[in-house]
């Protein structure tokens, strides 16, 4: 695991900018460093060693020493694609998976891209056509942005590199605001900064004589559904793909632990990684605590005979990170289990370099509640009309609070509208109200229609699972998981975000994945025979924190209060609809969620744009992390 920086050459651009780019996040890599610069381009790596450790060095060149890569992930086929390439006549001098990429990509081009498996983001400089190459995992498990104003283009591992070039323009992109009031991400390509761009997960760019053009070369897809299936065929192929994988994602010249939650999905990647190995587990919890798993995870750690390590925090710890979390985000994201991630990995990284974790099973195999919701929807539309269900929604709205008004004012509306991921944090009519400029509102349904247009015709469920697939997943599960482990310097390595799951997941219809009220069924079968009947049949909760009763108490009640009156507050806000918001909350409405976004929000922008605010929030992050 790794972080790199780079850009395209300029004129009076001094000689060390790319060594301050470099450090910026060293984080990703504080094992080594090393550099490559010619007239066109200049290239930084920052290593942190898993296999191979006394090789591997990069930046890489191939055989005539005309292509330079830089990679940060893992390539758990390397092995494979190497016999491959030797057949082909390329010589190997080191035993890393970075030189099958470098070879592989001298071989067959992007082509390259459709036999990796792994977790990936890497760049290749290629000398002789004075081109940059650059591309993404199929799932966006590691990140990869680029800059490109028209004049300058920068690319990086994680967007605060860009900060140290002199002709990178730090903007606030203010138009996507109410999108990431809606989502809290952005569900697209852009980002929160002007000129700056994700690499789409399945996507590689190709940037030469000033123009950057980007490719898809994955796109999952429910092309396949296999209606014969059945829930006890499809847990027997779980069970074998989900043993293969975690045996690929053991690979490594480390020890390697593991995240465990009380959930089914660390507890079962954790009991197949025993089978080969002993390996020590890490929980997060609270004292004293509703919201602590760890009798559950504590338990299950010594059922299986492995090692446990518990850990926790408070309500300080929680709130006195969040600006130094905000500035390892690159942008805003207010999911609250960013924080309990940021400590478990920091505890982690105190015994191991590497750590597997259970993201992505609620994705593919179905494991949300609201995936439930299909059913009951389904059969509205089904048996009442249109208009009938118009009518009905508007009449609801207009009344006060009754037992299944909610149902009745969501059945009028589209999925694409009604699933509420789409308005995950405020709506259309409540980002009216806050925002200080309600010029800027627009219609989140819009910004990501095009998602359920590519799954139109298919059941409800299977969209709601392509569009988290799509958005959920990368922009905020795999983007949080990455950022504070990383911070940590930490790799975590997610078995079932894989290829191969995803691809058997892609064939499943819905009766194997989701029944009556139970999620994720064929999952939970298949690891019955493996796990304790109390993991696998436990209800999902998340990554649950007493957040909600915090904020309601002091001194964090305090806190909020001054960000809800801040500059930035005044200067993007209606001050006196935040406040509205938490005194909601206060007097017993829930509101966590909206008021975390918009307290987050403000940390984030007083950390990178500290020269609109006289917060000293970013003192906190330059003294500590910088």
């Amino acid at each position: 695991m790794c972080g790199f920086v780079g850009y395209v050459n300029q004129k009076d651009v001094p000689a060390n900018t790319i060594n301050d780019m470099a450090d910026r996040i060293k984080h990703r890599g504080p094992d080594d460093e090393a550099y490559f610069s010619d007239d066109q381009a200049v290239m930084g790596f920052r290593r942190l060693s898993i296999i191979d450790l006394a090789h591997g060095k990069q930046p890489m060149y191939n055989r005539d020493q005309t292509k330079v890569l830089t990679f940060n992930g893992e390539i758990y086929n390397y092995q494979e694609i190497r016999a491959d390439l030797q057949k082909l006549g390329y010589e190997f001098k080191t035993d890393v998976d970075s030189e099958v990429l470098i070879h592989g990509y001298d071989a067959w081009g992007p082509k390259l891209l459709d036999r990796l498996r792994g977790m990936f983001a890497f760049v290749i400089y290629d000398k002789t056509k004075n081109e940059v190459f650059g591309a993404r995992d199929h799932f966006g498990i590691k990140p990869l942005y680029y800059y490109d104003d028209g004049d300058t283009f920068l690319w990086g591992s994680e967007i605060k590199a860009f900060l140290e070039h002199p002709n990178f323009k730090k903007e606030f992109n203010e138009e996507l605001l109410p999108i990431h009031l809606s989502f809290e991400f952005i569900p697209s390509r852009d980002t929160m900064f002007k000129h700056v761009y994700k690499v789409l997960p399945g996507q590689y760019f190709l940037h030469k004589a000033g123009k950057t053009e980007t490719h898809r070369y994955f796109k999952f897809s429910y092309d396949h559904i296999d209606n014969s299936q059945t829930v006890e065929g499809d847990a027997k192929k779980i069970r074998g793909i989900v043993d293969e994988s975690v045996k690929a994602h053991m690979i490594a010249d480390v020890e390697v632990g593991s995240f465990l939650s009380s959930g089914i999905d660390s507890s079962y990647v954790l009991n197949e990684a025993s089978k080969l190995k002993p390996i020590q587990s890490f929980s997060l919890g609270f004292k004293n605590s509703k919201y602590s798993e760890l009798s559950w995870s504590t338990e299950f750690a010594k059922e299986i005979k492995q090692k446990n390590t518990p850990l926790y925090m408070t309500g300080d710890d929680y709130f006195d990170i969040l600006p130094t979390i905000m500035y390892y985000m690159d942008e805003p994201l207010s999911n609250p289990s960013a924080m309990q991630l940021y400590y478990l990995s920091k505890g982690t990284r105190k015994s191991v370099k590497v750590a597997l974790s259970g993201e992505g099973a609620d994705e593919f195999f179905g494991g949300y509640n609201t995936y439930l919701e299909a059913i009951p929807f389904e059969r509205y539309q089904k048996w009442v009309p249109k208009p009938i269900r118009k009518g009905l929604g508007a009449i609801a709205e207009r009344l006060p609070r009754f037992h299944g008004r909610r149902f009745l004012v969501r059945g009028a509306e589209p999925l694409s509208e009604r699933y509420y991921r789409v308005n995950y944090v405020f709506d259309y009519h409540d980002r009216n109200k806050i925002l200080k400029n309600p010029k800027l509102n627009q219609d989140a349904g819009a910004y990501t229609q095009h998602l359920f247009d590519d799954v139109k015709g298919l059941d409800e469920m299977t969209q709601m699972q392509y569009f988290d697939i799509n958005t959920w997943l990368p922009y905020d599960i795999l983007h949080k998981a990455d950022r504070m482990s990383m911070a940590n310097s930490l790799e975590v390595r997610t078995p079932l975000v894989d290829k191969e799951v995803a691809k058997f997941a892609a064939t499943m219809p819905v009766k194997t994945r989701i029944h009556a009220d139970e999620t994720k069924i064929s999952l939970r079968t298949a690891a019955e025979a493996e796990l304790p009947e109390r993991v696998a049949k436990k209800e999902k909760m998340g990554f649950p924190s007493p957040i909600a009763t915090w904020i309601k108490e002091e001194p964090y009640k305090s806190r909020i209060i001054e960000a809800f009156n801040s500059d930035v507050a005044h200067k993007f806000f209606n001050t006196d609809a935040l406040m509205d918001i938490l005194h909601e909350h206060i007097n017993g409405k829930s509101s966590m969620q909206k008021i975390f976004t918009i307290y987050t929000f403000i940390l984030w922008y007083e950390v990178y744009f500290p020269e609109d605010t006289t917060a000293k929030t970013v003192d906190l992050v330059h003294r500590t992390q910088i």
